[in-house]
């Protein structure tokens, strides 16, 4: 990392991105001070650790840093952002920052639509169990490695590369991993090509001779391999179908996660045992192991990790269980990602009855997947849509969860003003034996433990 002299302000200090800048550059002794709109653990944590947080966004707030560092969900009439203009202070997004942290690491980078948070986690849980000591920024919390970023010493790095407003665009990886490509933040790319072009753009950024590893059982990913053929990249692939370069073999399911055969070329390399249940579980952890073996960790290490791992914080996690109803939470916010976790649940609680309670991310999202949302259901026995989670946006950007809730008939979904009414209703239709599923990345999480005292 270069040097940096002085103090560092940062505009949404609370996202799970900018925390783990924020706690990163306290690791190094720099002086750090930030606001959000509101306080969570994240800046609970990050007091702890000497910063200092505002709540809500104010000039006088802002203090004398050296430097400026923003989401990319603040607008450029944020007061603060406004006074270190005003000022001359220098003001620099979330991606550009990750970047200059990186400087004179080994970046593993890891892009896709979905699956991001869960493969940077296991490649980063991995190489820690190999002493490799790596300094690590995620998307998501990991309940392996205690958090959601580290320094470490060690010459290597993982990063999950965000395509949000292209802030992938700014790193140039050693090894690349793209888990797929299929169309989202359309409020931002416009159309499904502009998003496609965006991952183009990205595998272009890797290192010449460096390595592209692509999912291509996702046809998004298959494309971008292919489309990069001719680049100085070394290219490989993988997955559970047809023929990869890397694969799944003998896959076996069970209630308690999987085993299965990881081949190389044709070749048996070794057999992995899982403790997450899933497909999209499993080709996460082949790339994992191929990114692992790529940077020479040896396959004992890696079957010996993977044995261990138990995930991200909010992917298929349990919460509790009251009144012989069993809370698990999850952060599926597209409907790939929430056809994958109900058909998990279903594969890992076949008798029992499926409840849903899930809060939409974003009105545009809602919008622009429209079609999909109202299909991604089945599974189900019963669906609550509670209130969006607006994030950046206004109402008028798109629809609206009660539209959403209105509309889905399979199976015939209600609709909650807030989590309150949520969990009521949950508590009410519940009984002994169900299971029920809060899903979303907004504050959704926030939802189980209303339900389980409801339901003790």
């Amino acid at each position: 990392m270069s040097e940096i002299r002085g103090s560092v302000h940062l505009v949404g200090i609370g996202g799970m991105h900018m925390s783990a800048i924020a706690q990163l550059l306290l690791e190094r002794g720099v002086t750090v001070s930030g606001s959000d709109l509101r306080r969570s653990a994240f800046t609970d944590r990050l007091e702890r650790m000497g910063a200092r947080v505002f709540e809500g966004h104010a000039a006088s707030q802002l203090g004398d840093p050296a430097l400026v560092v923003t989401t990319a969900a603040a607008g450029d009439d944020n007061p603060e952002i406004v006074e270190a203009r005003r000022r001359g202070i220098p003001v620099i997004l979330r991606a550009q920052m990750v970047a200059r942290l990186m400087e004179g690491k080994r970046v593993i980078a890891v892009a896709g639509a979905h699956g991001k948070t869960t493969t940077s986690s296991l490649i980063a849980f991995i190489l820690s169990e190999a002493g490799l000591r790596p300094m690590y920024l995620l998307g998501g919390e990991s309940v392996d490695l205690g958090g959601h970023a580290a320094w470490g010493e060690g010459e290597l790095c993982v990063v999950e590369a965000d395509e949000y407003k292209r802030a992938f665009h700014e790193y140039t990886p050693s090894i690349a991993v793209v888990t797929n490509v299929e169309p989202d933040h359309l409020d931002y790319y416009g159309t499904p090509a502009a998003y496609h072009q965006a991952f183009v753009e990205f595998g272009r950024k890797v290192k010449p001779g460096g390595l592209l590893l692509c999912c291509a059982d996702d046809p998004g990913a298959r494309r971008l391999s292919d489309e990069l053929g001719d680049d100085p990249l070394r290219h490989e692939t993988y997955g559970v179908e047809g023929v990869r370069y890397w694969m799944a073999r003998n896959i076996v399911f069970r209630d308690d996660g999987g085993s299965f055969t990881v081949t190389r070329g044709g070749v048996p390399v070794g057999d992995l045992t899982v403790t997450v249940p899933g497909t999209h579980f499993v080709l996460n952890t082949v790339a994992a192991t191929a990114v692992a073996l790529h940077v020479g960790v040896p396959f004992e290490t890696i079957a010996a990790a993977v044995a261990r791992f138990r995930g991200a914080r909010r992917r298929f996690e349990r919460v509790g269980e009251a009144g012989g109803v069993l809370v698990m939470d999850d952060y599926a916010h597209h409907p790939t990602e929430v056809r994958a976790t109900i058909a998990t649940a279903r594969r890992r609680f076949p008798e029992r009855r499926l409840i849903g309670i899930y809060q939409p991310h974003t009105y545009s999202r809602i919008a622009y997947l429209w079609d999909e949302w109202l299909a991604c259901w089945e599974g189900l026995d019963a669906l609550i849509v509670v209130e969006t989670y607006a994030a950046r946006e206004d109402p008028e950007a798109g629809r609206s969860a009660a539209d959403l809730a209105a509309a889905i008939t399979s199976p015939k979904a209600s609709y909650a003003p807030d989590f309150d009414t949520a969990a009521r209703m949950a508590a009410a239709s519940a009984t002994p034996g169900d299971v029920i599923f809060t899903i979303g990345a907004g504050d959704v999480v926030e939802v189980g433990p209303k339900l389980l005292e409801l339901l003790r």
